[in-house]
């Protein structure tokens, strides 16, 4: 019967394309319309033919040949959106392929591309820090253990870099091997050791996990929270993809607070809260909040005063503190305060009310003057969860079996680093501190820049790798961008690509205030040159759409 129905589908839809093409050639006849509008008629009847065919045939050919095919796999795969690795950053990679294909013969308006869409500092030609890769070559090759005499005189290899070796190649024995699921238990003591130093209160190594990068973290913990659809996460807006795109392919809920623009991208607890109210009115079960500081994709760096504010409202609601912290070192204006120095200091002061706060702090090697991002490595550190609730966070990583153990070793040297005395302890100083120097400079660069630009705002560089300004666009620019299906920001984030090379991100891929416009760009890339380009493109750009 289901087979009968099917035929009189397909036949039915065939005659009516039939009658649709007599009736588009008689249509053509009679109004003696062009050759071009014609194939516009025949687009159209493609396009009916198309969308009218019972669906059994439309896919009969796609699965006799392969089990998965786009209409049968994960809907909330399909849902997730990753705006930092999407079509910009795959046209700046076919451009790159390019020009590096055929550079004598490049038909492009540039010669070099600058991927200024993500924070990947030694793609931008950020040096790694020399104590930490002179390790790592003695932990992917003991071997060259066997003539300390060659490391030292041949290669510069200092003693500090070669008993750091030993040390950890005592402790995980090789970088090949699988460590605990929880990370190298030297490695997590010296995590520990490290947040006892920067926050002055104990940490136990119990409690902190070692990842592939923050980013498994975060996918871990959120796993863990989001049991129904009906679960919901309090993230910033905007915010670093990630989050949202998580919690797309977990069929969660994203609930958005609006950070404020006008106070440098702070939190503000009365945005907070009605963000919260509404979603429990909505029947969302609102298990936690996300706060990202110093901020992704803005730059902010919050105060002590925003992160105590934070903690009193999960205190009052029994949420849980997501503190993604990878930035830490990046902040140029003030200080950073960690969520667990903060949550401490309120311990001190009222016990019985934040002695059950869950705490959530994330770090990673990827950030900071490191750059490691393709090493992989990272940690969070779990502060006031139940004891069967964290079972079940080791449990979950097991799955996985381990972090990458270099990825770990490189941990280790981050949280700790040569000191002052130590023999590699100058040189690695000055190549920290140069690197900082650095972003420092080319982020104020870009800020003076983007300050002499028409309908451009930009808030002062406070911290991490990037800014996020503000961009008035032109009437007839929304109007083309409008034609070509894109976003606004979208639209200029293309032109700047073609033009100049640069890859930055639409403010749409963040989450940004209706009506709003942004862009993200980090301040990786070396020199500054590159900043001259985006105000010569945005001076033409404004020129060419100008109302």
């Amino acid at each position: 019967m289901a087979t009968s129905h099917a035929s009189f589908l397909i036949t039915r839809t065939e005659s009516l394309s039939l009658n649709l093409r007599r009736n588009c050639a008689a249509a053509a006849e009679t109004l003696r319309i062009s050759r071009e509008d014609t194939a516009r008629v025949s687009k159209a009847y493609h396009h009916f033919s198309r969308s009218n065919r019972p669906k059994s045939r439309m896919m009969a050919t796609t699965t006799a040949v392969r089990s998965l095919n786009i209409d049968n796999i994960n809907p909330h795969v399909k849902e997730a959106k990753y705006a930092v690795r999407g079509e910009l950053a795959v046209r700046s990679e076919e451009y790159r392929a390019k020009l590096k294909k055929s550079p004598a013969e490049n038909s492009l308006p540039f010669d070099q591309v600058i991927s200024a869409n993500i924070g990947n500092p030694q793609q931008l030609d950020q040096k790694p820090i020399t104590f930490f890769r002179q390790v790592l070559s003695i932990l992917e090759y003991p071997q060259l253990l066997d003539n300390e005499d060659a490391l030292k005189k041949g290669f510069g290899y200092e003693q500090d870099v070669i008993d750091r070796a030993r040390w950890l190649l005592k402790e995980v024995n090789s970088v090949g091997a699988y460590s605990q699921s929880q990370g190298a238990p030297a490695i997590r003591e010296s995590v520990a050791k490290f947040i006892q130093r920067r926050d002055g209160y104990p940490s136990d190594p119990a409690n902190i996990f070692l990842s592939a990068g923050a980013s498994s973290g975060v996918n871990t913990l959120m796993n863990v929270m989001c049991s129904t659809p009906e679960t919901g996460i309090l993230v910033p807006i905007p915010q670093y993809p990630l989050y949202t795109a998580t919690l797309a392919v977990l069929n969660a809920r994203c609930v958005p607070y609006y950070l404020d623009e006008a106070k440098q991208w702070g939190t503000d607890l009365g945005i907070i809260q009605e963000a919260y109210k509404k979603a429990k009115s909505e029947g969302t079960d609102v298990r936690a909040i996300v706060v990202i500081n110093p901020g992704n994709p803005t730059g902010a760096s919050l105060s002590a005063e925003d992160v105590r504010a934070v903690l009193e409202f999960a205190a009052e609601n029994k949420l849980v503190v997501m503190a993604d912290e990878v930035y830490q070192t990046n902040v140029f204006i003030g200080e950073f305060t960690s969520f667990k120095k903060g949550l401490r200091d309120l311990q001190k002061e009222d016990s019985e009310k934040f002695k059950n706060v869950e705490l959530a702090s994330l770090n990673s090697i990827s950030k900071g003057m490191v750059g490691e991002c393709g090493h992989r490595g990272g940690y969070f550190e779990l502060t006031g969860f139940d004891k069967e609730v964290a079972a079940q966070i080791y449990k979950f990583v097991s799955i996985m079996l381990c972090p990458p153990v270099i990825g770990q070793c490189l941990v280790e040297m981050v949280v700790n680093p040569p000191k002052e005395g130590d023999p590699s302890y100058p040189l690695y100083n000055k190549e920290y501190n140069g690197i900082k120097e650095g972003l420092f400079t080319r982020a104020t660069a870009l800020f003076e820049a983007f300050k002499k630009m028409e309908g451009v705002e930009c808030q002062d560089p406070q911290g991490s790798m990037y800014l996020f300004p503000t961009v008035s666009i032109p009437k007839k620019a929304r109007e083309q961008a409008e034609k070509e299906g894109r976003q606004p920001d979208e639209f200029y984030c293309f032109r700047l690509l073609d033009a100049t090379g640069i890859c930055v991100v639409p403010g749409s891929g963040f989450g940004q205030k209706p009506g709003s416009l942004h862009i993200r760009t980090t301040f990786l890339a070396p020199g500054t040159e590159w900043v001259g380009r985006i105000t010569d493109f945005h001076k033409k750009f404004m020129d060419e759409f100008r109302d």
